[in-house]
């Protein structure tokens, strides 16, 4: 006799694993929380680790395979490229199959890349690599900000943990700068690779234990022409302000892909106030906090990359210093990093995000301020010519990345938590790329620095009264 059993509709089938599995878990759900934030906290750091591991090494890969300056310009940026230009995309496929499966595909796409980049044997192949890896971080980022929404539901305590996953960018960016040198020095620049890899394999391992199952979400149309015009978009005008570093600003090869980019992005903006269900709602950047808190992340992660970029290079031309005595250089850098990172939470329940977003970038402002003063003079000694600007500036993009973060996420419900890790990510990736080429056509070094820590103080008067 046939069975008159009803079959289960898929996503009825979905939710009830995510019940039983919430349910088996509610005894260990303290442990296995603080376990899956740990996860999602590494590979974050992972990926803006991966973005700078080749920025001190980059002329010894250039010397192997015998590079011009465009494409070492080429290979440096390519991650970066990759992974702004498909971080919305990233985030719509994150909030629509759910965080946990677009999360472990980024990882498997992510990892298979970073395992092929050492093993390059010219150019091309680098190259092609370092876009695979872009091309699974951009799935990966938003997809662990939809996973750390499922971790923590209430929104206090999701305030608080994106207090501590704000900060977690800018000590990857450090981490990357700071021990890239160091593995150069030991092994080579391939040895770099040996970090991604490892932090994805653990995490392919850990995830199933640590991550809860994140069902999908509403069938939304992935509004692929949406998508195809903001990545394209976003790539090109990247690439064509990357490549003013090598080209003048009214040179074709800077012109081209900057106008195609933009006209792109203007069609994006047309067709997404047409779109039933836009890959980016006008909507969600009509809220005054989220926009100054996203701009307070691009702009920090800007002065941060700037710093780094100018810094190193003139250690080792101008000093004369080798790639270790360079990364030991940013060692105080970092442990202010962790300091103010540490201050960051109770700071901010304190006295709310925006006061204290205003108050670090006010301090990074300074830091900036006195870099511009000393740090490009070679008779300065570094103890009191770099020392106290490489502290002030860590400490404040701590607390300013980390306020800003809240600001950034603060009232955004659950199916919207992988657009908001797309966006978030966006800004993070776009800022260094677009503030950068700029303040490099102001002049010289110190200049650029000058003009930062202006743009800094005036985004800190505009946060200051914020909550």
């Amino acid at each position: 006799m046939p069975s008159t059993t009803t079959p289960k509709p898929v996503e009825a089938t979905e939710a009830t694993e995510v019940a039983e599995a919430t349910e088996a878990t509610g005894a260990s759900r303290p442990r296995r929380t603080r376990g899956g934030f740990l996860l999602l906290g590494a590979v974050q750091m992972t990926l803006i680790f991966t973005l700078a591991s080749l920025a001190v090494p980059l002329p010894r890969i250039g010397a192997e395979f015998h590079l011009d300056r465009a494409q070492l310009i080429l290979l440096s940026a390519a991650y970066g490229l990759t992974f702004a230009g498909l971080l919305l995309l990233g985030g719509r496929l994150a909030d629509r199959f759910g965080g946990r499966r677009t999360l472990t595909t980024g990882l498997l796409v992510f990892g298979a890349a970073s395992a092929l980049a050492p093993l390059a044997p010219g150019y091309d192949a680098l190259l092609a690599a370092r876009f695979g890896q872009g091309t699974g971080a951009a799935l990966v980022a938003p997809a662990a900000m939809a996973v750390l929404r499922s971790l923590f539901p209430e929104p206090a305590s999701y305030g608080r943990a994106m207090a501590t996953w704000g900060g977690l960018s800018v000590l990857g960016a450090t981490a990357g700068n700071l021990l890239s040198g160091v593995i150069a020095a030991a092994t080579s620049w391939r040895g770099t690779f040996a970090v991604p890899v490892a932090v994805t394999l653990a995490a392919l391992l850990l995830a199933p234990r640590v991550l809860p199952v994140t069902p999908p979400g509403p069938g939304r149309a992935l509004d692929l022409p949406g998508a195809l015009l903001a990545t394209a978009g976003i790539t090109l005008a990247s690439y064509g302000l990357v490549l003013t570093d090598a080209h003048p600003w009214g040179s074709a090869a800077v012109l081209v892909p900057l106008l195609t980019g933009l006209v792109l992005l203007a069609a994006f903006a047309a067709v997404e106030r047409r779109t039933a269900d836009p890959l980016l709602p006008p909507d969600f950047l009509r809220d005054g906090r989220r926009v100054r808190g996203l701009a307070a992340i691009g702009l920090t992660a800007a002065g941060t990359a700037t710093v780094f970029i100018l810094l190193s290079l003139s250690f080792q031309q101008q000093r004369g210093w080798t790639e270790l005595r360079t990364s030991a250089a940013f060692v105080p850098f970092a442990a202010a990093l962790l300091g103010a990172g540490r201050l960051a939470g109770p700071l901010i329940g304190r006295f709310g995000a925006g006061r204290v977003t205003a108050a670090g970038l006010t301090t990074a402002a300074a830091g900036l301020g006195l870099l511009a003063t000393t740090g490009f003079a070679t008779s300065a000694p570094y103890a009191y010519g770099l020392l106290p600007g490489m502290v002030l500036l860590p400490a404040g993009g701590a607390l300013s990345f980390a306020a800003a973060a809240v600001l950034a996420t603060d009232g955004v419900p659950a199916h919207r938590a992988g657009l908001a890790g797309g966006v978030l990510n966006t800004a993070m990736e776009l800022g260094p790329t677009v503030v950068f080429a700029t303040l490099l056509t102001l002049g010289g070094d110190a200049v650029s620095l000058a003009a930062a820590a202006a743009l800094f103080a005036a985004l800190a008067v505009t946060t200051i009264r914020l909550k």
